[in-house]
Formats: structure tokens, sequence, C-alpha cells
């Protein structure tokens, strides 16, 4: 089960995608949320999402390696 301290305020959430440099509102969040992208819960009329999906939302993905042959030719690459 989640600690306390995993659940955050929408409040909370904009400020932690604001410090990655990502700026929204908590009413986006609250889409994101009815879209299915956040799980949100609500506690005494709060409504809070997990600090480590938010955070998910802004995970930058790894980059490619040099070595990586890529995806392969490209559609029209035969064409030519």
């Amino acid at each position: 089960m989640p600690a306390t301290g995993d659940w955050i305020t929408l409040a909370e959430a904009v400020d932690l995608l604001a410090a990655a440099g990502i700026q929204v509102t908590a009413d986006t969040i609250g889409d994101w949320a009815r879209s299915g992208r956040l799980l949100t819960i609500k506690l005494a009329g709060r409504r809070y999402v997990r600090r480590h999906d938010v955070r998910a939302l802004v995970a930058v993905p790894k980059p490619a390696r040099h070595d990586d042959p890529g995806p392969g030719p490209g559609l029209f690459d035969d064409l030519g």
C-alpha cells in the first residue's frame, strides 16, 4: 500500500511539473485523470494523484545508442 506521502494534491502536482519546466493548471491534471492518464482519489473534498505518476509524465526517454541501427529503411527509401 502506498505511503501517505505518495499522494499529492493537484496543486502540488502543478508545482512538480512546473519544476520540470512544464506549465499546466490543476484543471489540466483533472482532464488527464478523466482521460485515464492519471489515477486520482478524492478525500475530504480534495483530489490527489500519485507523485510517481506525475513524475512519469515528465520522464526523459533514454537516448538512442550510437551503434543502434535504428528502425530500418524508411517507407520511400527504395524509390530512389
